[in-house]
């Protein structure tokens, strides 16, 4: 399955132009200041941002299906990938979940959401009475009567599950089950293919959705947005420093040579807010810096569809953030379900441009919180996104290292190469386009 962000997420871009997330920007603007200047008018447009949100919406059932099956299907098979695979699975899951915590506790704390409204009082009691209570509950809830219903619903935790089961029934199918994994993969490109026609309307569902809110909610909500993305950059440092941190001192990887070899790799992912585009370079520095090729070709590109640490701590923060933003009081329970149910999605289609979009709506509407939240946190998601894509990259070469230990194969300090200059490998590169196009 590719997960190449230019080639599978959008159309090609026109020859002359403006990128699509100037234009968003823009959008933004036109918003914002619609929404100031004249608040009757821009609150009549909010159908247009109701639109966009619809046709998103319409992207999450087969897109988290199919994703999740060939994801599974891909590595479902501990005896084929062995103690490596395992190794890296487990780091994966350990590291995301540690992500998702932090970005938890930073919304509870800083709470940049309080105060926003985002929907009426009926809304909200509607969302009260529909809160689940109790661990029966919650374990009803999280397998489906029906995968139809659930997809028809976008109740992203229950197609999860289907998917996880489904997937391991078509990897113990063996060769008869490569079938539905092709058709799978197919119905996966298309959806990437569909989600990027889909946000060539974004700067304009992004304006309406922009201008209702200013319209409907005063210009007093721009100072929430602003709080929202320090709050981010605050957790993703705190992750950076004191969780990934704590990784290299416990695996023993040399701080200062290591964030030596990522910084190249991290600043191309910061400054183009696409993984992919830092994969060659983070691959060629990783391997220079003394984690053996093998563990390299396997490691980055599985974790570019089950390591993303910036993304993951970014869902669980811009989930409660619109929860505390739509006046819903969620019970810790109810987060730490969000929390698995984060930790289950974000795997596979994390990769994608603007695929955490997908994933945040298909949260929300679990949850049944107001998805207009989704519209709102876009207009400033390209400042996020160069954060959280930035500690993407850094996390998995991280990842590459501490499997690297861990096995005993990480070179010493005095057999590693310098981190710059030659091109990568051919075998590497090859390694790496197969992985990631078929991941």
């Amino acid at each position: 399955m590719r997960i190449d962000a230019e080639a599978s997420a959008a159309p090609p871009a026109p020859a002359k132009g403006i990128g699509l997330t100037a234009q968003i920007f823009i959008g933004l603007a036109l918003g914002v200041a619609l929404g100031v200047v004249r608040p009757d008018l821009a609150v009549s447009l909010k159908p247009l941002g109701t639109l966009f949100l619809q046709m998103i919406k319409s992207i999450i059932a087969p897109l988290v299906f199919a994703t999740l099956v060939v994801g599974i299907a891909g590595v479902g098979s501990l005896e084929a990938v062995g103690r490596m695979g395992l190794k890296a699975l487990v780091y994966f899951e350990v590291v995301t979940t540690f992500a998702l915590l932090v970005g938890l506790a930073a919304v509870n704390i800083v709470q940049p959401g309080a105060g926003v409204n985002l929907t009426l009082a009926a809304s909200a009691e509607k969302i009260d009475a529909q809160k689940m209570h109790g661990a029966a509950d919650i374990l009803l809830h999280t397998f489906p009567a029906s995968v139809v219903d659930a997809m028809a619903r976008g109740d992203v935790l229950q197609i999860v599950v289907f998917a996880v089961l489904f997937g391991m029934g078509v990897v113990a199918a063996g060769d008869r089950g490569k079938p539905v994994i092709e058709l799978c993969e197919s119905v996966a490109e298309v959806m990437f293919k569909y989600t990027g026609f889909i946000m060539r309307y974004a700067p304009i569902g992004v304006a309406a959705a922009m201008a209702a809110t200013i319209g409907g909610q005063g210009v007093q909500v721009l100072g929430y947005l602003g709080k929202l993305i320090g709050t981010l950059y605050l957790a993703l440092f705190f992750f950076v420093v004191f969780v990934l941190g704590t990784v290299m001192v416990i695996a023993r990887i040399p701080v200062r040579r290591f964030f030596e070899a990522v910084r190249e790799p991290v600043t191309i992912a910061f400054s183009t807010t696409s993984s992919e585009a830092a994969l060659p370079r983070a691959m060629q520095n990783m391997e220079r810096f003394g984690v053996p090729r093998q563990i390299v070709s396997f490691v980055i590109p599985t974790g570019y569809s089950f390591n993303l640490d910036g993304t993951t701590l970014y869902l669980s923060l811009a989930s409660v953030f619109v929860a505390q933003a739509a006046g819903v009081d969620m019970p810790l329970s109810q987060q730490m379900l969000m929390v698995l149910t984060l930790m289950l999605t974000s795997k596979g289609v994390a990769g994608v441009p603007r695929a955490s979009l997908v994933i945040l709506a298909g949260t929300l509407a679990t949850f049944n919180l107001p998805v207009e939240g989704v519209a709102v946190i876009l207009g400033v998601d390209a400042v996020m996104d160069m954060a959280r894509t930035a500690v993407n990259v850094l996390g998995n070469c991280l990842a590459t290292a501490v499997v690297a230990r861990w096995e005993g194969v990480l070179a010493d300090p005095t057999e590693a190469q310098p981190t710059t200059g030659a091109q990568p490998p051919p075998a590497v590169a090859d390694d790496a386009a197969a992985a990631v196009g078929h991941s």
